[in-house]
């Protein structure tokens, strides 16, 4: 199966780690392909960045519906932006790692609390947990005096930071597990739950293997009604949005 994540951020060195941490947990028969879109924020942080990042997702959407056989999407920014407009651009399957990785956490341990970046993520944060129906689950969103980046250029620093918010998450939170609420923590979970000691989710793996799981159910996007294709009159034409 061929399975396509799409970093929302022009940041190429997050798109190449997600590429490498792919390849080392996907299944043999499963390819994958990272990619970033042409154009958008370098990051996501507030809802304009996110706003400014789905033209390109759903660009990337029906890029590989028309050209790439994908099987499968993985939405590679926890704030998942544009993923139900996604989701009507495919039937095939379109996974946030936000909305994998509450499902995952909450199998994992009774509650889980969420790490995150700086604090002005934390309202768009609560706005997913609560979207997706986890507020009895969430116990906390916990932000970090950090920015998405600081996780590129300054990996150890930032990395210091979220174990330090891990630790408080358990013995304030009370928590059971630990979300990790940004792709860019992504290749540092194994290591973050050796620190703490506690289940520790990452979104992007989460997600990834959930579509393994679907296509291999042959489960794919509902088009009866929510998230049935876009009407022909207001499809774009055009920049790879071409619906037929």
């Amino acid at each position: 199966m061929r399975i396509k994540i799409i970093n929302p951020n022009t940041t190429r060195a997050f798109t190449d780690a997600l590429q490498r941490l792919a390849d080392s947990v996907a299944r043999p028969d499963t390819q994958v392909l990272a990619v970033s879109p042409a154009s958008g924020p370098a990051s996501i942080e507030s809802f304009y960045d996110e706003a400014l990042a789905v033209p390109g997702v759903l660009e990337e959407i029906a890029k590989g519906d028309r050209e790439e056989n994908i099987d499968a999407y993985v939405l590679a920014c926890f704030g998942d932006p544009g993923l139900y407009a996604a989701r009507e651009l495919t039937d095939k399957p379109v996974l946030g790692i936000a909305e994998a990785a509450f499902h995952m956490a909450s199998m994992a341990g009774a509650c889980f609390s969420i790490v995150t970046t700086a604090p002005r993520v934390r309202f768009m944060t609560e706005h997913l947990v609560s979207r997706y129906g986890f507020g009895e689950h969430c116990k906390g969103v916990r932000t970090t005096p950090m920015r998405v980046l600081d996780l590129a250029t300054s990996p150890d620093t930032a990395i210091a930071k979220v174990i330090a918010e891990c630790r408080k998450a358990m013995a304030e939170d009370k928590a059971e597990a630990i979300v990790l609420g940004c792709a860019g923590m992504s290749a540092y979970r194994e290591f973050i739950e050796q620190e703490i000691g506690i289940p520790v989710i990452d979104g992007t793996v989460a997600a990834l293997k959930l579509c393994e799981a679907m296509v291999d159910m042959k489960l794919g996007t509902s088009k009866v009604l929510t998230f049935n294709w876009p009407r022909p009159e207001l499809a774009v034409q055009g920049k790879g949005l071409k619906i037929a």
